[in-house]
């Protein structure tokens, strides 16, 4: 009998991970005909034309996940803190998860080229340590192969923007971690992120900075 519930137990777990595994697409797919690469682009626009007041990137009462959304993909940004959100999306979206990463542009003065605002987008995204993804309490395995590159896009700030009181067109790129998951069913989901950024002076860093995040997203989809 121990050893019956003990298979049982464990197949229940091995049927949690490959369920979890169907829901998330692999980083060297092309999702709706773009990779990955395109898809974190499309998320920085979306994260860049957004208002100060209630930024996706703050923890804001006046956050709403619907502002900018639109067609089969929306998209969860990771502010830093520890910060608990209760979301409704409807049915049969994926969810494009903005884990730790960044970006360098031309309008924060991050490099006057795309070789430039590049190699800054990789140094920055080098000191992020400590990711993690779990869905409904499971881990996403294989994280890193998760950091993505985007080509360089075009985005167009309001002003104020959330990285400075003058917005604008601007170019730029990004790099960091992103994962996407595959429409989801009406019903609830649980997604637990954390990360942070580590830099210091003593290990070789112009500067010294550190800012964690542990996020968690209630999902609703109805």
């Amino acid at each position: 009998m121990r050893l019956m519930r003990g298979l049982i137990v464990t197949i229940g777990l091995m049927l949690t991970v490959l369920s979890l595994e169907a829901a998330v697409l692999p980083a060297g797919s092309k999702p709706y005909g773009k990779t990955y690469g395109q898809w974190s682009a499309a998320w920085w626009q979306w994260a860049l034309s957004q208002p100060v007041a209630g930024h996706p990137f703050v923890d804001d009462p006046s956050f709403n996940v619907a502002t900018g959304q639109s067609g089969s993909v929306w998209f969860l940004a990771t502010p830093f803190g520890t910060v608990e959100r209760q979301i409704r999306v409807p049915a049969g979206k994926s969810l494009l998860i903005g884990m730790l990463n960044t970006e360098a542009s031309d309008l924060e003065s991050l490099g006057a080229t795309e070789a430039e605002r590049r190699n800054t987008a990789n140094f920055l995204a080098n000191h992020i340590v400590n990711s993690s993804c779990t869905i409904n309490g499971v881990a996403i395995s294989n994280l890193n192969s998760y950091r993505v590159t985007s080509p360089e896009f075009n985005f167009e700030a309001p002003s104020p923007w959330i990285f400075g009181a003058t917005g604008g067109a601007g170019v730029t790129v990004s790099d960091g971690y992103f994962v996407m998951l595959t429409p989801i069913s009406a019903g609830s989901l649980t997604i637990h992120i954390t990360g942070a950024f580590h830099f210091s002076v003593q290990e070789g860093d112009p500067f010294d900075f550190d800012a964690a995040a542990d996020v968690t997203y209630h999902v609703t989809a109805h």
